[in-house]
C-alpha cells in the first residue's frame, strides 16, 4: 500500500564539463512509495523551478529499463540498491521515511561530466561503431528463418543481446573498464552464424577501440555483473578473449 514519506537527497550539481561539482542538500516531501526514483526527481525539479532555482539534469528516455538512457550512482551502486533494475524501475518503497540518499553521475575517464547527473557515454557508440554490427549481405527475414541455429546458441546470443548499453558497469568497475559492454556485443553476435563472417575483425577492432576511449581492463572483480540490470554475464568477456586470441593468432 502506497504511502507518502521525506527523503532527503544529496546531488551532485555541476554547471558545465569544466566547472568545479558539489554535492547540494534537498529535501523531497509526500513522496508517494510507488513513485519511480526519476518521478521523486522530477517532483523535486518542479520544486526547484518553482523558486527559480536550476532543475537538475538527468538522462532519462523510455522510463521502462530498456533504452540504457537512465543511470546514476546512488548510495554508491549503480542505478541503485534493487539487482538487475535499472535507475528508472528504481521504486521508492525500497527506501524509508527519513532516508538520506546521495546520487552522483557515473564517474569513468572516459564518461566526462556534461552536467549534473549527465555524462557523455558515446564512447560506447564508437565502440559499436567499431564492429559491432554485422555489414555482409544477410538477406531478409526469411532468409534468417532458413539457417538451423542451435537453441542452446539462440538462448546464448539472446542473453548477451539484452545488454542495454548504460554503462552501470563502466561506473562499477574499479579500473573503470567497459568490457562487459564490449563482450555482450561480440558475444552476442558471435553466437549467431551470420555474426561469424566477421568475427576476427569484429573482435580486434572493437577491443582497440575500446582502448582507445580510455577504459581500463578488466580484472575479474565481477562488480560489472552485480550492478548489472540486464545481469549479463562475465561469461562474456572470458568468451571475448577467447574470440580475441584466436583473431591474434589466426
Amino acid at each position: 500500500m502506497a504511502k507518502k514519506i521525506t527523503i532527503h537527497l544529496r546531488i551532485w550539481r555541476q554547471p558545465g564539463p569544466d566547472a568545479p561539482g558539489k554535492l547540494v542538500d534537498y529535501t523531497v516531501r509526500d513522496v508517494d512509495t510507488d513513485m519511480s526514483f526519476l518521478e521523486m526527481l522530477d517532483v523535486l525539479n518542479e520544486d526547484l523551478i518553482k523558486k527559480g532555482e536550476d532543475p537538475v539534469e538527468f538522462d532519462n528516455d523510455c522510463r521502462e529499463g530498456i533504452c540504457g538512457t537512465c543511470g546514476a550512482m546512488v548510495g554508491g551502486i549503480a542505478h541503485g540498491p534493487t539487482p538487475q533494475t535499472a535507475l528508472c524501475q528504481l521504486h521508492m518503497r525500497h527506501y524509508r521515511d527519513g532516508d538520506t540518499i546521495v546520487v552522483e553521475p557515473f564517474r569513468a575517464r572516459a564518461f566526462p561530466v556534461i552536467k549534473d547527473l549527465v555524462v557523455d557515454r558515446s564512447a560506447l557508440d564508437r565502440i559499436i561503431a567499431a564492429g559491432g554490427y554485422i555489414s555482409v549481405d544477410t538477406g531478409g527475414a526469411p532468409d534468417a528463418n532458413s539457417i538451423p541455429v542451435p537453441k542452446e546458441d539462440s538462448d546464448e546470443a539472446f542473453d548477451f543481446a539484452a545488454c542495454i548499453g548504460c554503462g552501470a558497469c563502466v561506473a562499477a568497475c574499479p579500473n573503470s573498464s567497459a568490457s562487459l559492454f564490449t563482450a555482450a556485443k561480440i558475444a552476442h553476435l558471435v553466437n549467431l552464424p551470420q555474426g561469424k563472417i566477421e568475427r576476427k575483425t569484429r573482435v580486434l577492432n572493437m577491443v582497440a577501440q575500446m582502448e582507445k576511449e580510455g577504459f581500463g581492463d578488466c580484472s575479474n572483480h565481477a562488480e560489472c555483473e552485480a550492478v548489472c540490470p540486464k545481469g549479463i554475464s562475465i561469461a562474456s568477456i572470458a568468451l571475448m578473449r577467447r574470440e580475441y586470441l584466436r583473431a591474434l593468432l589466426g
